[in-house]
């Protein structure tokens, strides 16, 4: 019963019951995530197929639709999702190596850039949706922006590309808000004391996830917005 007491006594709060070590609740932790990941690529993968069949069926008119789409604000929200992809990984650099607060710096960066590619995503919808592009039935393109005639845009077949556009971005958007609430909830418990260098691991799966959600995007830009 001593001997019981002891092994129980040394072992880290962080460390579940079901677990033996913290690497092997480490790599549990991680190979989960990994499957997550395939399931959220299987998602999205859906999406790039419809996006690939309606582009192959009607290229001319979803190369004048994407005229609409200002690659400026696409690029600029690249630039914010490559930046924070590189604080992440400072994060977890720092949770590594026992630095507390440059990880809660790193990961409140991360934080401010996912929040100006929701504001920038934010004018961008709110610019459509004044000029009466919508999702579905609801598309109705009219008045002048940007040196664009809305209305000339009201052709058939246009509505799908935009349909795909609002269902891709509005779900990447979507994972971005999530990511946002997981780093927010990673810094509330750094600034705690919950993360070292021998337990880090929701900084490292959730460092995976962002990951991801950046790396779709790179794919989104392009095809959305440049061709």
């Amino acid at each position: 019963m001593a001997e019981a007491s002891t092994v129980t006594a040394d072992r880290p709060k962080h460390l579940h019951p079901h677990f033996v070590s913290s690497e092997q609740q480490f790599d549990a932790a991680k190979m989960g995530m990994w499957l997550f990941l395939v399931t959220e690529i299987l998602l999205f993968s859906g999406l790039f197929v419809a996006y690939t069949v309606f582009r192959i069926w009607y290229p001319e008119v979803f190369s004048h639709s994407a005229e609409l789409l200002d690659w400026r604000l696409g690029g600029l929200n690249t630039i914010v999702l490559l930046a924070s992809s590189l604080t992440v990984a400072m994060g977890v650099h720092y949770a590594q190596t026992n630095e507390r607060k440059k990880l809660v710096r790193a990961l409140i960066l991360t934080i401010c850039f996912a929040a100006v590619f929701m504001i920038v995503k934010y004018f961008e919808y709110t610019g459509k949706f004044a000029h009466g592009v919508f999702p579905g039935v609801n598309f109705d393109p009219h008045g002048t922006a940007g040196g664009h005639d809305y209305a000339a845009y009201n052709i058939p077949f246009a509505a799908q590309f935009f349909s795909i556009y609002f269902v891709m971005t509005g779900v990447h958007g979507l994972h971005v808000l999530i990511g946002i609430g997981l780093f927010s909830w990673i810094v509330i418990r750094a600034n705690k004391g919950h993360f070292s260098s021998e337990y880090y691991t929701p900084v490292e799966i959730t460092g995976l996830y962002w990951h991801l959600v950046d790396i779709i995007w790179i794919f989104l830009f392009p095809l959305l917005y440049l061709i």
